[in-house]
């Protein structure tokens, strides 16, 4: 038994020789050799039983190490070794004793990610954290690890139901994004038609048998397709194989659910692909010479070339992509790319140590640092935006921008100005008010386009805003911002204690935590923070604290009956359109004292309320007020019923209203013109702060209701270079 197992493992170590003498040198090979020997023996010191299954797992392994990652001799060696630290993880100190400290640590890091619990929703974030921290470690690990995951999936599917939707769901949910993310798209897609083969299973054997019907047409069609191209490459003396295969049908499902299209609609169901012998040199002009002929043929559809040989994508992936059609009107993918770029596109960021320094490459040493840079202060919500980002990258498009000196930058489809400023560094991000590009002033929302040149315009008195988060697609940007908004809401938060702080003193109340607390407790806040922060933003009317201390106990029948914040408007609406008890504001009611309130200034025409104060008679709220909630929630007994009549002629309301846009030249002149001369309204002030070409201002101004504000609102908005204008309380 023991002749005929090492008789085996003998024969399975011969052919991995083999592949090994056509990538490796000597001292590579040697490795290999060593890293085999120890196989041997320590499996026969152990004693392990079922050797022979550990033999071909180690051998199957380190097999797509080459022919499927082009791992180097480091990884081949790792691969050999692994089914021995999955028996047992203490053979790694006998490893790093007598093979080599560097595999050691391969597969250290790799037994750490084995033993992850990937389904701990609970523990989720981490796992993600640590998965790519052993992967920004050595990228070996990884790849490993995805490859390992692709045998399993091999060789356990059918076997087992439950396992088999356990695998399926963490190879979709983190390996395949991370294999397409590293180039890995020949893996990617086969465990992704795996997946999909058990987590869809009809569809999957719905579009199968639909291929295999359809297998001998299309063979036929890819002939006739693939000839008269054959022939004029061969006149131009352009070396080369051509292929033509279906694409995934994991791919072909994706395109019939985001196209909402039947199986016979998609029309890309397989690509053509060139592949060019060519010197390095030449690679470039070889593709584009190969393109010309296969355009000079075939009819190309311009809205669908893709050249990721001239800027390649961030995983080094190099290729130009054209789609055509043929007399009859189908449309066949075309791939033209070199035998390095096929190489680098099958193998991805595996084949990185074997064309390191090629120019294509310069993309996976920027995004490895990157990951590190992100992973270096990242905190578990933050891991987990990256793994968002991997899995969106998966079946995005990126979008190529450059700096003001020249310098290319990657970003996401539908990334923004803002993304491009927390891009650069953390301080521009937050103090930027828009950029200049291509020469023209934009806003921070504005979206990314190829080939853009972008200078950010920065001002000191610009901080990060909650809506910032609204139109940001990185997840560093995202993160940035919160960070930042934290930040802001301390600083904040600490202006609000010191003027409670303040007002407790001349109220005569002590400022302790028991009477933090009942107004915390009053008002339904979380905790100080949130109190004191809307104390310093004004969110809080501070005669409401004052009276909750001072309010004795009020009449049973008076009491307030507390309801939802989301029933408020409704309940003020109800009271103030049915009821005969109106209290009218206008001349008819001079004796009595009211007041316009000044935490809503409400105007004529807006929908509004009274409230009896203990000092001051009546103030009137607009139904929007942010006070209206404790208002109505604490003292609904003191809410009274109120409408307008109609106003005089000559009855005019102060409102405020805020501006924001571009600085251009005589910005201010056309808004004067527009305020003064067009609608004739009288300005009270007006106030401009004008930054690095972008302005932000507010102007007090005086107008008849609510319609003439509308319509002032509308015309301000014309105004070139105006982004927006809106009413402030």
């Amino acid at each position: 038994m023991e002749q005929k197992t090492t008789y085996d493992a003998g024969k399975r170590f011969e052919e991995l020789l083999l592949l090994c003498r056509e990538e490796y040198d000597g001292k590579g090979i040697a490795l290999v050799e060593k890293s085999f020997q120890s196989l041997l023996e320590l499996s026969e010191l152990k004693e392990i039983k079922q050797v022979e299954k550990l033999f071909d797992y180690a051998f199957d392994l380190a097999t797509m190490a080459i022919v499927e990652l082009g791992l180097d001799a480091m990884g081949v060696s790792a691969a050999l070794l692994i089914p021995l630290v999955e028996r047992d993880p203490a053979f790694l100190s006998v490893i790093r004793e007598r093979l080599n400290p560097r595999i050691a640590s391969i597969l250290s890091e790799f037994d750490r990610i084995r033993n992850l619990d990937t389904e701990a929703s609970d523990r989720h974030a981490e796992n993600m954290r640590n998965l790519i921290l052993s992967f920004s470690t050595d990228f070996r690990v990884i790849l490993l690890r995805i490859s390992e995951r692709l045998y399993k999936m091999r060789a356990s599917k059918g076997r087992n139901r439950k396992a088999d939707i356990v695998a399926a769901c963490e190879a979709r949910a983190i390996y395949s994004p991370l294999a397409h993310r590293l180039g890995l798209y020949t893996m990617m897609s086969e465990m992704d038609d795996i997946a999909m083969s058990i987590l869809e299973k009809e569809e999957y054997r719905s579009i199968a048998r639909k291929l295999h019907a359809s297998k001998e047409r299309r063979e036929k069609f890819i002939r006739e397709f693939i000839a008269p191209l054959r022939d004029r490459l061969e006149k131009e003396k352009l070396k080369c194989e051509i292929l033509g295969r279906p694409k995934a049908i994991s791919s072909i499902w994706r395109k019939m659910h985001k196209q909402h299209v039947e199986f016979e609609e998609v029309y890309d169901k397989f690509a053509i692909r060139i592949i060019l012998e060519s010197q390095p040199k030449k690679e470039k002009s070889d593709c584009w010479r190969a393109y010309s002929i296969v355009t000079d043929i075939y009819q190309p559809n311009p809205d669908r070339l893709r050249d990721w040989i001239s800027v390649p994508k961030s995983n080094g992936y190099e290729s130009l992509h054209t789609t055509v059609v043929i007399p009859g009107g189908e449309w066949v993918e075309v791939q033209i790319r070199t035998r390095r770029m096929n190489e680098i596109a099958e193998k991805g960021l595996a084949a990185h140590w074997k064309y390191k320094g090629i120019k294509g490459q310069a993309g996976i040493d920027e995004w490895l640092g990157r990951v590190r840079e992100a992973l270096d202060h990242a905190d578990a919500e933050e891991s987990v935006n990256l793994i968002d980002d991997l899995k969106l990258s998966q079946f995005s498009k990126e979008i190529f921008v450059f700096t003001p000196t020249g310098d290319l930058k990657k970003f996401p489809e539908n990334a923004t100005v803002l993304d491009f400023a927390y891009d650069i560094h953390t301080d521009v991000g937050s103090t930027c008010t828009g950029a200049r590009i291509n020469g023209k002033n934009v806003p921070i929302r504005h979206k990314l386009q190829n080939g853009d040149k972008v200078e950010i315009v920065r001002s000191k008195k610009q901080t990060a805003k909650q809506d910032w988060l609204n139109f940001v697609v990185t997840s560093k940007a995202k993160t940035k911002i919160k960070q930042s908004l934290k930040e802001e809401k301390l600083k904040e938060a600490e202006h609000g204690k010191e003027i409670l702080r303040r007002r407790f003193k001349n109220w005569k109340i002590d400022y302790n935590d028991s009477n933090v607390r009942k107004v915390i407790q009053h008002f339904r806040y979380n905790d100080s923070i949130d109190l004191h922060y809307d104390i310093s933003t004004e969110k809080i009317d501070l005669l409401s604290i004052k009276e909750l201390f001072a309010e004795k106990e009020e009449p049973q029948n008076h009491k307030a009956i507390p309801i939802e914040e989301e029933q408020v408007e409704k309940v003020l609406k109800h009271a103030v359109s049915e009821s005969n008890d109106y209290l009218v504001i206008d001349e008819k009611i001079a004796n009595v004292d009211y007041k316009l309130a000044r935490c809503c200034n409400p105007i004529h025409g807006d929908q509004v309320f009274g409230f009896v104060t203990r000092t001051a008679g009546i103030s009137i709220h607009r139904l929007n007020c942010p006070n209206a909630h404790q208002l109505l929630t604490r003292y609904g007994y003191r809410v009274l019923k109120a409408r307008w009549t109609q106003a005089p002629d000559d009855t005019r309301f102060e409102v405020t209203i805020r501006i924001t846009g571009l600085d251009d030249i005589g910005i201010v002149s056309n808004i004067s013109d527009v305020i003064s001369k067009d609608l004739q309204v009288n300005m009270r002030s007006i106030s401009i702060d004008s930054t690095d070409g972008m302005f932000e201002g507010t102007i007090s101004l005086f107008v008849k209701d609510t319609q003439h504000l509308e319509a002032l609102i509308r015309k301000i908005k014309k105004v070139k270079g105006i982004s927006n204008v809106r009413r402030i309380d």
